[in-house]
């Protein structure tokens, strides 16, 4: 089983190298890593040309935003699992893709998650919110719940037959596709119970007061495009945020 990563990237000179060097400490060892770059002027290619290997692609070129690069990066993806790894994000342990490969080998799963952790700037970077997401179902969606979206990994065949990310959206593409594909597509998730990304905040849906309402915005536009609620189940998913401050370890 081949596991693509897809990372897209501009100007991430600072937080890429502590991902790549998650990536190539993983114990599994079938993966290839697809970097869909936006034009980077920050020393990003420099750094990407000098640690290049076997298995990583890396094409610059102009984008759209995020989500068109990330729908990019999928075109490109040959493997038979496909998940992302952000510049800002790193594998939480050598492990992680030895753990999504083994749950994905039971062909009735089309995808799984983990636990994801934000952390702070700093070495050793402290934990800022410890996202437990807990085992799927139906029902949790009218709450505003969600899988943490750089946990995922699909399978090739959810993209092909569901879609990838729409672009109209900017912040909440990624609500809008898991919703779509766990309402629309009825997709089979699995739960691995222990932290597999930890990101590093600062994240674009909270830079500003401004991002912070167009993420609420969207967030409300993908709840009731996918009907698995209304203004409840917004306030619901906001709030659902607050025990992640507390019960980290």
């Amino acid at each position: 089983m081949k596991i693509s990563v897809v990372t897209a990237v501009m100007n991430g000179a600072d937080t890429l190298p502590r991902a790549i060097k998650s990536l190539r400490e993983q114990t599994y060892g079938n993966v290839e890593h697809i970097v869909q770059d936006g034009g980077s002027t920050d020393g990003t290619l420099e750094f990407l040309r000098d640690h290049d290997h076997t298995n990583m692609a890396v094409v610059s070129a102009k984008d759209a935003g995020i989500y068109d690069a990330i729908n990019t990066g999928i075109s490109r993806a040959t493997g038979d699992v496909i998940g992302l790894l952000h510049a800002d994000d790193q594998l939480a342990s050598a492990d992680t893709l030895e753990q999504v490969a083994r749950a994905m080998r039971d062909p009735e799963i089309d995808g799984v998650y983990g636990d994801l952790q934000y952390i702070g700037q700093g070495d050793p970077a402290p934990i800022v919110r410890h996202w437990k997401a807990g085992s799927y179902a139906r029902s949790r969606l009218k709450w505003g719940w969600m899988p943490p979206h750089p946990t995922l990994y699909l399978r090739r065949e959810v993209f092909e037959r569901l879609g990838v990310y729409d672009t109209s959206f900017r912040i909440s593409g990624d609500y809008d596709a898991m919703l779509r594909y766990l309402v629309r597509g009825n997709i089979r998730l699995a739960y691995i119970p222990q932290v597999m990304v930890r990101m590093q905040v600062g994240g674009a849906s909270n830079r500003s007061l401004s991002q912070m309402m167009r993420k609420s915005r969207e967030d409300y536009r993908a709840i009731r495009r996918h009907r698995v609620g209304g203004v409840g189940t917004l306030i619901a998913k906001n709030l659902s945020k607050l025990p992640q401050f507390f019960n980290h370890p």
